[in-house]
């Protein structure tokens, strides 16, 4: 592995191998933090080439202070909402309204599912809730911080997290008890 601060000097020196490097050491991870924003596999590609223009024009303004793959990483997530607010195609499931919400829960599902069917059914929230969710649960942004790169209240952050929460409860909830479904569902 490459040492992380002669890496990004030579790209800084515009060093094609260097930038080669710093792609392929972050692009697969990066690449799983912005399909958890986008409802497509090509929109998650184009953001990812979008946040690596991105990080490269800025790479200058990266302090060696920190870990490099958390600064590129807030660059894919920053990209992937700029992403989301610019895509015609989002931009109606990106509201942050309070019509047809569903009740909040604080329940806790009995849980019996691997990490890639979470991420699945996460994915299937409506593009708001999704990217709340993502923002404070996996991110670890703060509601404060969330109202702010959104443009809303801290208030809706927070409401939109907790009904996302409770759909996704719910949804867990009959992914692991079919025959519950199954006796509510039954006339």
């Amino acid at each position: 592995m490459v040492d992380e601060q002669k890496l990004v000097k030579d790209c800084l020196k515009g060093k094609p191998a260097a930038q080669r490097e710093l792609y392929e050491q972050h692009a697969e991870y990066m690449l799983g933090v912005c399909y958890r924003y986008t409802k497509a596999t090509a929109d998650a590609e184009d953001v990812l080439q979008e946040g690596f223009v991105r990080v490269f024009t800025y790479l200058h303004q990266f302090k060696a202070e920190g870990d490099l793959g958390a600064w590129i990483r807030r660059i894919m997530v920053n990209t992937a909402l700029n992403y989301l607010k610019k895509n015609a195609r989002y931009q109606t499931d990106l509201s942050f309204n309070d019509i047809g919400l569903h009740p909040v829960s604080d329940d806790n599902p009995d849980m019996r599912m691997n990490a890639r069917e979470i991420a699945e059914i996460i994915r299937q929230l409506p593009t708001g809730y999704q990217t709340i969710f993502n923002l404070h649960a996996i991110e670890g942004y703060t509601h404060v911080e969330i109202g702010k790169m959104l443009g809303i209240k801290e208030g809706t952050s927070r409401s939109q997290y907790a009904r996302a929460r409770a759909l996704l409860i719910s949804w867990i909830e009959k992914e692991n008890n079919p025959k519950k479904t199954e006796l509510y569902a039954r006339p």
